[in-house]
């Protein structure tokens, strides 16, 4: 009871304060709550040019449009109609072959993969800038005689590579009017496919062959681990290190970077 006799006056105070503010803020006139308005955004007035476009305009900005199209499709081209990939794959093998899982990283494949590809299509590229890009960014040439001048060079790269098989393949699904008498007659549609499965049969051989002496390695330190009787541990952690050994031994890099870059005719 002394506890509640102490507490009562508190609570009656409190309630009659509180009370007081609500009168108050309900008795407050209208106006002192109005929230002023808040003002209406500017106008935005857009005007385009009146008149019909000079034709160096219009053919700017097809330049511009062809140039972006050629740009998306960059990677495609990078990949499917030069040296790529030929060496990206037989690296890959490379890399599996040893059981080093990701060492090189990947991006360490890619970038040298690019720079071995740079080095092969060099010349390819100082052709098609000598006959297409410089006399076309000089405006002596229309801009479909550049792409047929750029192409020539790829082309013949292509034909250079392809096997005779796989352009017969790609030329029968394709069902062409006439039977191509030469490699003119052959269209570029065609021609990629059969390239792209040319390069990925000549990757796959030579990845067979990189296989080989590091799958002999593992079937023999395998048989003496079963000799040892030592079942238990895994045959490819003990010939991880003498895969390693033997690949620098041979100068492994020098040997495949140089088989790579010469299989190209």
């Amino acid at each position: 009871m002394e506890r509640l006799r102490r507490v009562f006056p508190v609570v009656v105070f409190l309630t009659v304060f509180w009370m007081t503010g609500v009168l108050f803020v309900t008795s407050a006139p209208a106006a002192d709550l109005h929230v002023a308005p808040v003002s209406p955004l500017p106008d935005i007035h857009l005007s385009f040019g009146s008149g019909t476009p000079a034709p160096s305009q219009v053919a700017v900005t097809v330049e511009l449009l062809l140039l972006l199209t050629v740009l998306s499709l960059a990677p495609a081209i990078l990949v499917m109609m030069t040296s790529f990939t030929r060496i990206v794959v037989v690296l890959s093998f490379l890399r599996q072959a040893m059981g080093t899982a990701q060492v090189p990283p990947n991006q360490v494949l890619v970038g040298l993969s690019l720079f071995l590809t740079f080095f092969v299509m060099a010349p390819v590229w100082k052709t098609m800038d000598e006959t297409a890009i410089t006399p076309y960014l000089d405006k002596k040439i229309a801009p479909d005689v550049a792409v047929d001048r750029a192409m020539k060079p790829v082309r013949a790269f292509m034909f250079r590579q392809v096997r005779q098989k796989d352009i017969a393949l790609f030329v029968r699904i394709a069902h062409l009017p006439r039977t191509p008498s030469s490699p003119d007659d052959i269209p570029t549609y065609v021609l990629i496919p059969a390239f792209v499965v040319s390069e990925l049969s000549t990757a796959f051989e030579m990845g067979f062959l990189i296989y080989l002496p590091f799958l002999i390695l593992d079937m023999v330190v395998s048989s003496v681990l079963m000799s040892m009787g030592m079942m238990m541990l895994p045959p490819t952690v003990v010939s991880l290190p003498f895969k390693i050994l033997l690949f620098v031994l041979v100068d492994g890099w020098s040997l495949v970077v140089g088989s790579l870059v010469r299989s190209f005719h």
